[in-house]
């Protein structure tokens, strides 16, 4: 889940930018605290069994970038997301909006978590424009597995 390219960039403040202050100044307006905080203590890492058919997952990609995000949902009889997880290969603001996502959708129904928005998770995030692609990412995530849950229990009904 953790992205090296992250890591060396810090490595290298570390080694090279002058005084500590002068580092934490750099960080400071690299990332903001909200995704420093995701990166660091990601909540809701893990996988669930996706034959389950209360279980919808969500994976998508973005090529450009080589961020890949699955997220994943179980749901009760009701439509409630009891639990949310993800894995995500990806620089630090894609986890950080992965880890989101799982925190937001847990005990919406999936109404209320399809409404959730990328816009929501970059203010959130306070991503910069470059980054809005880990926010749109994590969007897409929800709703796709809020569509396979629904498909595979519209399935389960009829079948």
């Amino acid at each position: 889940v953790y992205e090296p390219r992250f890591m060396i960039m810090m490595n290298f403040l570390q080694r090279s930018v002058g005084p500590p202050i002068v580092r934490r100044a750099l960080f400071a307006r690299t990332y903001h605290a909200n995704v420093v905080d995701h990166y660091k203590n990601p909540r809701n890492v893990g996988s669930m069994d996706k034959s389950d058919p209360n279980v919808g997952t969500g994976l998508v990609g973005a090529p450009a970038c080589g961020d890949v995000m699955k997220l994943q949902i179980k749901v009760d009889d009701d439509l409630n997301v009891v639990d949310a997880c993800f894995k995500t290969f990806g620089c630090g603001s894609a986890i950080a909006s992965s880890s989101l996502a799982t925190e937001w959708i847990k005990n919406k129904d999936l109404s209320a978590a399809g409404e959730i928005t990328n816009k929501d998770i970059a203010k959130h995030l306070n991503l910069p424009p470059v980054k809005l692609h880990c926010s749109m990412l994590a969007e897409d995530a929800i709703k796709a597995a809020i569509a396979d849950v629904k498909q595979k229990r519209s399935a389960a009904q009829t079948g």
